[in-house]
């Protein structure tokens, strides 16, 4: 999470924007983006430059020797005026350079352009985003977040990040392997890719794959994944596995650098709305059965033209929810066999109307739908707070039995504070997952249980836990009520001769 030193510094710096003239939050958004991927670069050229000393590995230059005063930590230390020079007429273009060479920001950096226009407020923006710990965890991550939610159309999208323990769950329910092929129709910021990049990390380098390595910056030691299991699929993995669609070119700027940054050096990150006809001619690869694997947390609200979108989906669903088409997208751009986590608003599991009905039938009865996870209200506050689902699903296959699973507690406070508490279901449901036996798992007042799918099908295809779920009712002991009235007599009485005791005093 953002903490407050971190918020203070991000608002310190916003306000510098707006004093200086730039007050739509989407460039403010955007050219902190571009500042931000200036220094990730170089400390990432910087980083490669110590392995390669110390391992014999070469890689790949960002920088050519005559490019070496474009970098950060050279162009940080020159003088205001001088440094808008270097970045406006050099940096930039060689964004764009770097761009016509085919790499990810291809799309997305051609037209890139610096907006800061006084000198002073350059130097200001830099020596605050050299200030911010870049290369802390996931801070990065949790920065999006924070400028995501002061853009005042964040939510009314969909565009708000979802948080990245929610996304962790359903990566490792979905167990990613390095041979597949994995796509998310509305990446965002590209949480669900970046996050499966680290799940392969985690899950097949070897422990004689970690070294430890002294951060150029703060100077302090932590291990690296050298990825030497991931070797053998390292050309799949940096060019092929990882694509994102998504109809904000902010947010696709901002997921192509994450997943370069994460060691994804050319994502198939496009802009292109993935409901329309449009994403079929453009991509038919990938528009249908082109994934192994999908992550998703398509936008929840709003509703579309017919006219808008691939007939294909309308064959499926007839409507113009987005939420359900984005369900029968998924399924559509799957291979037979294919595997997708998807978050859904809670209504799409027991909404009546005859395309809410349709879907949950064509999960079940030509597809199998395997889990239902519910989440707490609560998960992406403070952008919304509509109760949501996990789905997961198979392409093809039967339904015979459906997992379900009762999220009470994710490790925060379900307030806009979002406060890190003790209690967490995450890790019991991940557990519940792996080990789960639909001969053994039929106690329905537990978290964790599976219903057949006869029953399901019965009840209109009702997917909502609640449908399912038995509460265990305690039976609370409650004194008799004349009890309660003399104990209440008592108290009034004390009070009373309290008053009079003070009375006496005046």
């Amino acid at each position: 999470m953002v903490t407050g030193e971190l918020k203070r510094r991000v608002d310190a710096l916003w306000l510098e924007f707006w004093q200086g003239g730039i007050t739509n939050p989407l460039t403010v958004i955007e050219q902190i983006t571009f500042l931000m991927y200036a220094r990730l670069l170089d400390i990432n050229e910087t980083r490669d430059e110590n392995r390669e000393k110390r391992t014999g590995r070469s890689f790949q230059r960002r920088f050519k020797d005559e490019e070496q005063s474009l970098r950060w930590s050279h162009f940080r230390h020159l003088g205001a005026e001088k440094m808008l020079t270097v970045v406006r007429d050099q940096v930039f273009p060689h964004f764009k350079t770097t761009a016509a060479s085919g790499t990810a920001f291809a799309e997305f950096m051609k037209d890139a352009q610096l907006m800061i226009q006084k000198p002073s407020l350059l130097v200001k923006a830099v020596n605050m985003i050299h200030e911010l710990p870049l290369t802390e965890g996931d801070t990065k991550g949790d920065l999006y977040e924070y400028l995501l939610s002061k853009l005042t159309t964040a939510g009314i999208n969909g565009q708000f990040r979802t948080p990245r323990h929610i996304i962790r769950l359903m990566v490792d329910m979905l167990e990613p392997k390095p041979t597949e092929l994995v796509g998310d129709p509305a990446c965002g910021t590209g949480g669900f890719l970046v996050s499966v990049m680290q799940y392969l990390l985690e899950a097949y380098t070897s422990p004689q794959g970690l070294i430890e390595e002294t951060d150029p910056e703060t100077g302090a030691v932590e291990k690296i994944h050298t990825g030497d299991l991931l070797e053998e699929h390292r050309e799949h993995i940096r060019s092929r596995m990882f694509h994102g669609f998504d109809f904000d070119a902010t947010m696709l700027r901002i997921a192509a650098m994450n997943l370069m940054l994460h060691g994804v050096d050319d994502p198939d990150i496009h802009y292109q709305d993935t409901l329309s006809t449009g994403f079929t001619d453009r991509f038919p690869k990938a528009a249908t059965e082109g994934f192994d694997l999908i992550l998703a947390n398509p936008p929840f609200k709003g509703s579309l033209d017919f006219e808008d979108v691939h007939s294909s989906l309308l064959r499926q669903v007839k409507t113009k929810k987005t939420e359900l088409l984005f369900v029968a997208l998924i399924l559509r751009m799957l291979k037979n066999g294919g595997r997708s986590a998807t978050i859904v608003p809670e209504g799409v599991l027991f909404g009546s109307s005859t395309a809410h009905m349709a879907l949950r039938k064509l999960l079940m009865d030509q597809n199998q739908l395997e889990a239902v996870i519910s989440l707490p209200s609560g998960v992406f506050k403070p952008y919304a707070g509509v109760s949501t689902a996990i789905l997961v699903f198979t392409k093809g296959g039967r339904t015979d039995d459906v997992f379900f699973y009762d999220i009470e507690a994710d490790g925060f406070s379900l307030d806009d504070k979002r406060d890190p508490v003790g209690a967490n279901d995450l890790p019991g449901c991940l557990a519940a997952w792996r080990s789960r036996n639909p001969n053994r798992d039929a106690d329905r007042t537990e978290k964790a249980f599976f219903v057949p799918a006869q029953e399901i099908r019965a009840t209109n295809y009702d997917l909502s836990l609640s449908r399912y779920k038995e509460r265990v009712l305690e039976v609370q002991a409650y004194d008799a009520p004349r009890l309660i009235l003399e104990r209440m007599k008592k108290l009034n009485s004390d009070i009373a001769s309290d008053l009079l005791e003070l009375e006496s005093l005046l």
